[in-house]
């Protein structure tokens, strides 16, 4: 238990559980850490689930992208009388201006690049895009109707969109990060760098590595465009068992072009997922865009499974920098070979790794420094960016 205890308020906006979410899944993670952790938390949250069958849900919501205004918890957050207030995702069901009344305690976690990117993933077209970054401007995603594929839906989160101004940003006294790459990117924007700390996400660890004896390659994640997993299939050879676990709106056309040796296992339990993870050879994570941190690998880590990841993504950096497995070679069957050789000799270092970095009490020792910078001075000085070494 920490030595002060403190009361924090969480607030997330809860995407959909049409579109399984592994945000919501770590913001529940966090709060229930902080709570074994000695601390008073309350949660400040607004579901899609519960507001989306309203008439008028789609108009609020372009309203409140284009505006930064709308629903706000900030008098039962003032009522709660909190020490730190942590905000996650505001989008698209809170407002965002109510946050200058707690900027001498506000803290937030990105979790993607909407601050700074309509589509929240600096991708377009199967490739890295940074047009709207590196112009200051978030017309091209109107241009290229990046959110949602959609033209119409894509001007009001664009006329939201306000890079280093945006007022999350602007008023947060500490900017959290998932990786460093990250950081880089919004400081780079114009978040000054003495407000950016990287703190990674965490999650539960089997009490021993798998065996992977299951014969089998493991794909886990949505099936979407932006993940890669198409690519991966229609590249997968003949012989070699690839399971893809997942769902989402890939999933037809996946039925239709995967081989003989990929088997689309769908939606699973966390629990069958976990299995999954014990029994494979290795994980292949063939993410398109540069993500945050996505929880699958923290899992293959503790299951002690080597991952295979493309360059574009966190993970391509975190294998290279890590040893944690490597970067494709561009050539699956190829990957594949390297990796049944290479891999067995890695799982008790996958372990290590995660064991050293992504566990509960790695993440809240982190959150606890950044909460206490927070109380002891707001407004930092000069002295840089905080990181957490690779």
């Amino acid at each position: 238990m920490s030595s002060a205890t403190l009361r924090v308020a969480v607030v997330h906006a809860y995407y959909s559980s049409r579109q399984p979410s592994g945000e919501n899944i770590v913001v529940d993670m966090q709060v229930d850490a902080l709570r074994r952790a000695g601390h008073e938390v309350e949660v400040f949250a607004r579901r899609t689930d519960e507001l989306e069958s309203a008439r008028l849900f789609p108009v609020a919501s372009g309203i409140r992208a284009a505006t930064n205004r709308g629903a706000s918890p900030r008098k039962a957050i003032e009522q709660f009388q909190a020490d730190i207030v942590h905000v996650h995702n505001l989008f698209p069901t809170y407002g965002r201006t109510w946050t200058q009344h707690f900027s001498s305690r506000l803290v937030t976690t990105l979790h993607n690049y909407r601050p700074i990117c309509p589509a929240a993933t600096l991708h377009r077209d199967g490739r890295s895009c940074t047009l709207c970054p590196d112009s200051g401007s978030a017309l091209s995603a109107v241009r290229h109707s990046c959110f949602k594929g959609s033209r119409t839906q894509s001007i009001p989160v664009a006329l939201g969109t306000r890079f280093q101004n945006d007022p999350l940003l602007t008023n947060a006294a500490r900017v959290i990060t998932l990786n460093d790459d990250m950081l880089e990117r919004y400081a780079v924007t114009g978040v000054p760098r003495e407000r950016l700390v990287t703190v990674p996400n965490f999650v539960d660890a089997p009490q021993a590595p798998g065996r992977h004896d299951g014969g089998f390659w493991l794909y886990v994640g949505r099936l979407t465009e932006d993940k890669g997993v198409a690519e991966l299939v229609d590249a997968w050879p003949d012989g070699p068992v690839l399971k893809v676990v997942g769902s989402g709106p890939l999933e037809e056309l996946l039925a239709r072009t995967a081989g003989p040796t990929v088997e689309l296992v769908g939606q699973l339990s966390h629990d069958e997922v976990r299995a999954l993870l014990g029994a494979a050879q290795g994980l292949f994570f063939p993410s398109l865009w540069p993500e945050g941190l996505p929880t699958v690998y923290l899992e293959a880590l503790a299951a002690g499974l080597p991952v295979v990841a493309w360059p574009q993504s966190i993970v391509g950096t975190l294998v290279a920098g890590q040893g944690t497995g490597f970067v494709t070679s561009g050539v699956v069957a190829d990957d594949i070979a390297r990796a049944g050789t290479a891999f067995p000799a890695l799982s008790d270092h996958c372990r290590t790794v995660f064991d050293t970095t992504y566990t509960e009490a790695a993440w809240v020792a982190a959150i606890e420094r950044v909460y206490a910078d927070v109380l002891r001075d707001p407004s930092p000085g000069a002295a840089g960016a905080h990181r957490m070494p690779l």
